[in-house]
C-alpha cells in the first residue's frame, strides 16, 4: 500500500471539490439581488390561531352588529 500514492489523490480529488464548490457558488452569487424577491421570501406568513375566548368574544361582536343592522347581508349567488 503505497500512502504517498493515495495521499496525493487525496489531494488531487480535494482541489477539483474545491473548484467545483468555487464555481457553484459563484453561479449562486449572482442570481441574488435581481428582480422582485418571490413572494414567499417578502413576507412571512404567520398562521395564528384563535383562542376560544377570542372566537366567543368575536362572535358576540359580529351578533351585536347583526342586531343593529350596520351589517348587510350577502346578496345571494344564482
Amino acid at each position: 500500500m503505497n500512502i504517498h500514492r493515495i495521499l496525493a489523490e487525496l489531494r488531487a480529488e480535494r482541489s477539483r471539490i474545491d473548484e467545483a464548490i468555487a464555481a457553484i457558488t459563484a453561479l449562486d452569487s449572482t442570481s441574488h439581488g435581481r428582480g422582485r424577491p418571490p413572494r414567499a421570501a417578502a413576507i412571512p406568513r404567520r398562521r395564528g390561531r384563535m383562542s376560544a375566548a377570542a372566537r366567543r368574544k368575536l362572535s358576540r361582536l359580529l351578533k351585536r352588529r347583526w342586531a343593529q343592522g350596520k351589517m348587510k347581508p350577502r346578496a345571494k349567488a344564482r
